[in-house]
């Protein structure tokens, strides 16, 4: 499987480079940037450990390098100015996405590739991608609150001192201001969270708060987010390499799932070699339910005041 990492010079896209080389999945990865001496030496770096790795293909491309990949990750995206507002970055990283998904149109895509959104406003971005490429829906992919469902059960297991891997609770609804957590299916290894001793409702509050607070507390600290994104990417990836189809909170466009219609957004998704196998729609309780459907408002209200 080839894999094109758009963005792939920056500290996201080297971090999933990095993963997917640890991985060993995928077969090739190409790295794309608009700075293509970056991506030539991210990609030189990751070649002098491939002895160490795995037997993989690793090199520096263009826009026609993403002819014959499987998966396009696109992780390219522009930060915040000063004094610039929320609506003013979405805009312009609209229309940088609007440019890569031209490149790419232009130097055509298999039909079955399958796009991985993973640039911010990741939602509204995705659902651009649906319309634009001419891919079915189900072949294009936001990485959603796959990172903060990673962020969220790591900082439980670490509070409640248990094993990460064995925590699984989800972060549904937008990736941004109306996220929210599902404490209703949340369990350690198969028991339900909210039995264990000290899981009180202001635990959750203190754990969701700094869910939601993670990536500003990263940023202030070394100037973003990098191994845990990229750990996040290799494995909605390693799910469609091996077509694992495990339950995942991808964003994609979302056709009656909850009450929802016509808005990418995070809800239980069936990940596969196809994409978006199926949403499932688990139980919630009334508050998460109404929760979700508030997210998707919110997420509808941004999409209609972008330019």
């Amino acid at each position: 499987m080839k894999v094109a990492i758009i963005g792939g010079g920056g500290r996201v896209g080297s971090c999933a480079a990095f993963a997917l080389q640890c991985s060993g999945i995928v077969k090739e990865i190409v790295l794309l940037d608009a700075n293509q001496a970056t991506a030539e030496g991210e990609a030189l770096d990751l070649l002098h450990g491939a002895a160490y790795c795995a037997d993989q293909t690793i090199s520096a491309g263009t826009y026609a390098s993403c002819s014959d990949a499987d998966i396009i990750c696109i992780t390219a995206g522009l930060r915040r100015k000063p004094d610039e507002s929320r609506l003013d970055l979405i805009n312009r990283n609209v229309s940088l996405f609007q440019g890569i998904l031209t490149s790419l149109k232009d130097a055509g895509l298999k039909k079955e590739a399958i796009v991985f959104v993973v640039s911010n406003p990741v939602d509204i971005l995705t659902q651009l991608a649906v319309e634009q490429t001419g891919l079915p829906q189900s072949q294009v992919i936001g990485l959603g609150t796959v990172l903060d469902t990673s962020r969220f059960c790591s900082l439980i297991a670490s509070a409640v001192k248990l094993p990460p891997t064995q925590v699984r609770a989800m972060i549904l609804g937008e990736h941004g201001d109306t996220m929210l957590p599902i404490w209703s299916s949340a369990t350690v290894d198969g028991f339900p969270l909210l039995k264990f001793p000290g899981v009180t409702q202001s635990f959750q509050s203190q754990i969701f708060e700094r869910t939601q607070k993670s990536g500003a507390e990263v940023i202030s600290r070394k100037g973003g987010a990098g191994w845990a994104v990229g750990v996040a990417i290799r494995e909605v990836i390693d799910c469609i390499a091996l077509d694992r189809r495990r339950i995942l909170p991808v964003s994609s466009l979302i056709k009656g799932a909850y009450g929802i219609r016509d808005v990418s957004i995070s809800v239980p998704t069936i990940v596969g070699r196809k994409g978006v196998v199926d949403h499932i729609e688990l139980e919630l309780w009334p508050k998460e339910l109404q929760g979700l459907q508030s997210s998707a408002r919110a997420l509808r209200d941004t999409r209609a005041k972008i330019k």
